[in-house]
């Protein structure tokens, strides 16, 4: 009974191909990965082939890619990324980097696309729907070539190239963008900051991804330019909500998911709840920098260490380095640690994170007010959102001093306002007809039963830019009140003219009869 139940089930089930990006994004899109194979889908994972955190499993079959890197530069580079992320850098040094893992990217798309082998059994495997992360471009040219109806699950793009794609309106006046680190209430100054800010990094987005168009003409044979690509998602899984996020205008194919990772806790194992228990009345701190980024420079090592020191909790560290020679007795470091586990104990009094989206709702899901140290990418906004909603306060990495991480701790942790904030948050977070796993899950099936979403395509699409901002028809009703007016004018200077020609025709007889 039990073989030909699975055997119903599988059969009911559709095929689905993953495409996602190694390193936090990864451990967004597992748990949806996951769910959606205990629903009876086969899913087929497409790869690095060397990789940190994609590991095998019996939930999908992988298949994998070559890539212009060794697995050696790969862990060299994460080890760096905490020592570069505590060291001032130039501008045009964080831009160079930034194009350097767009290159990255780009030479291994072209090694996928070039693997006969591999498109072969992809073009033969028919699948439903292509489930991918968009900072990986290559997943929506597969899902092109293939013909599929392709699923985003994202936080943001570069650039809001996210909201340039779905032409969702993105006015500067109170849509602060990435990295300027304003909410929505902004100045008239920060206003225009804003806007250079949105013009300047389309440009410079321009030159990042134009490789990518002459990749695309010569695979898929046509034309095509990378947010013309990505316009073809069905849907946007966008990883945040209104309650952490500022209140935005969205499109119908874009599906807030927020909090994907919050799932329900599990009981700790027996080390951590000594740990935990042994911390008596005062609780525990809980402090990680995330999955990529577990060494840090000494000499900040041990001003944290410092800082550390002086609360009375006990403090969960994740840290791998060299251990600090002024380490407290009340600090325990850990290669590994139950985030949310832990995070969800009552006796949990603070978080000390490095502000990524998935830490960061993993705090407000279980209302622990945060200390946040942003390292880069998108952190330092998502650093500003959690401040500005009065849940926690943030530090300047390249700053902060010991005092600086002690006074701030300690205001997080004995001031009530910051528990009180968080608490209001969560509860707005947890009031929600469904999970947001859940919701993720079903727009995934959704497309893959229906062979994508073209209903929620709004006809935008279909317009040009003159079309889409109406400019041909303000121009034609321009013309038409310039051609009224030319017209009225004439009639004016016409009727003048009528009028001033009687005046002088009735004048002259009289003078004649004067003489």
């Amino acid at each position: 009974v039990v073989f030909f139940l699975l055997l119903w089930t599988f059969s009911e089930g559709g095929k689905l191909l993953v495409v996602p990006i190694d390193g936090s994004h990864w451990l967004s899109m597992r748990p949806i990965v996951e769910q959606l194979r205990q629903r009876g889908h086969a899913i087929v994972v497409l790869a690095p082939e060397i990789n940190l955190r994609i590991d095998l499993s019996g939930l999908y079959t992988m298949k994998t890619y070559s890539v212009p890197y060794t697995k050696e530069y790969v862990e060299g580079e994460f080890k760096k990324l905490g020592h570069r992320s505590f060291t001032p850098q130039p501008f045009l040094e964080k831009f160079s980097k930034m194009a350097n893992i767009t290159t990255m990217f780009f030479d291994s798309c072209k090694r996928l696309l070039s693997d006969k082998g591999l498109m072969k059994y992809l073009e033969e495997s028919k699948f439903d729907a292509v489930f991918m992360d968009p900072y990986f471009l290559c997943g929506q040219i597969v899902a092109e070539h293939l013909s599929l109806p392709s699923v985003y699950l994202v936080r943001g793009l570069p650039c809001s190239l996210d909201f340039h794609a779905t032409l969702c309106p993105n006015p500067p006046s109170y849509v602060p963008r990435f990295f300027t680190r304003y909410t929505d209430h902004m100045t008239f100054f920060q206003r225009a900051g804003n806007l250079i800010a949105s013009l300047s990094s389309s440009l410079a987005c321009g030159f990042l991804y134009s490789p990518y168009d002459a990749l695309i003409k010569e695979f898929l044979q046509r034309e095509a330019t990378v947010p013309g690509l990505i316009s073809h998602a069905s849907i946007w899984l966008m990883k945040y909500d209104f309650v952490f996020e500022y209140p935005r205008p969205l499109m119908p194919n874009m599906v807030l998911v927020g909090g994907i990772s919050c799932t329900q806790e599990k009981a700790l194992s027996q080390e951590f709840e000594a740990i935990v228990n042994a911390s008596g009345e005062h609780g525990i701190v809980v402090f990680s920098l995330g999955s990529m980024v577990s060494e840090i420079p000494m000499k900040k090592a041990k001003e944290i260490a410092e800082a550390l020191g002086t609360v009375p909790q006990t403090v969960l560290w994740r840290y791998t380095g060299e251990v600090p020679p002024n380490l407290p007795k009340n600090v325990k470091l850990l290669k590994w640690l139950p985030q949310n586990d832990l995070l969800a104990h009552p006796k949990a009094r603070a978080f000390i994170t490095h502000g990524g989206s998935h830490g960061v709702y993993e705090g407000i899901c279980n209302a622990v007010p945060m200390l946040l140290m942003p390292l880069f990418g998108d952190q330092m906004d998502n650093a500003k959102r959690v401040e500005s909603r009065g849940a926690g306060l943030t530090l300047n990495i390249l700053e902060m001093t010991s005092k600086d991480i002690s006074t701030a701790l300690k205001a997080v942790i004995n001031d009530k306002k910051y528990k009180e904030n968080i608490q209001r948050l969560s509860d707005l977070h947890l009031d929600r007809p469904i999970h947001p796993l859940d919701l993720a899950v079903y727009w995934v099936e959704f497309v893959m039963r229906h062979k994508g979403a073209p209903h929620l395509r709004p006809a935008a699409h279909d317009l040009n830019w003159i079309q889409y901002h109406s400019l041909d028809v303000i121009a034609f009703l321009l013309a038409v009140v310039l051609l009224s007016l030319f017209i009225s004018l004439k009639c004016c200077l016409f009727c003048c003219r009528r009028c001033c020609c009687k005046k002088g025709r009735t004048r002259k007889p009289a003078k004649s009869k004067s003489h």
